[in-house]
């Protein structure tokens, strides 16, 4: 997974996620729902066939000051939990 920083404000963070797709995409911006921190969380991929870039980018604006960047790595850390607890109950139902 590659990262590029496409804009930074203390309130704003757009972010290129390259090589990934709707369904993680969908499962970040779920889990950055979930914060109070968030205001709003969206992510956008033009089709390839439009011209435009192929790869997500992930828009996070925050609010009460919490830094975007923070809010994301925490995101981030719920979902690698959410993830190891399916992964957890798949084992255990085999």
């Amino acid at each position: 997974m590659e990262l590029r920083v496409i804009e930074l404000t203390d309130e704003e963070l757009r972010i290129e996620i390259a090589g990934e797709g709707h369904t993680f995409m969908n499962v970040l911006k779920g889990t950055l729902l979930e914060s109070d921190d968030v205001a709003a969380a969206t992510y956008d991929v033009n089709p390839e066939q439009s011209g435009g870039q192929t790869e997500p980018i992930l828009s996070i604006k925050t609010e009460g000051g919490a830094d975007p960047l923070e809010v994301l790595e925490s995101a981030a850390g719920d979902v690698s939990e959410k993830s190891a607890d399916l992964r957890a109950a798949f084992d255990a139902a085999a």
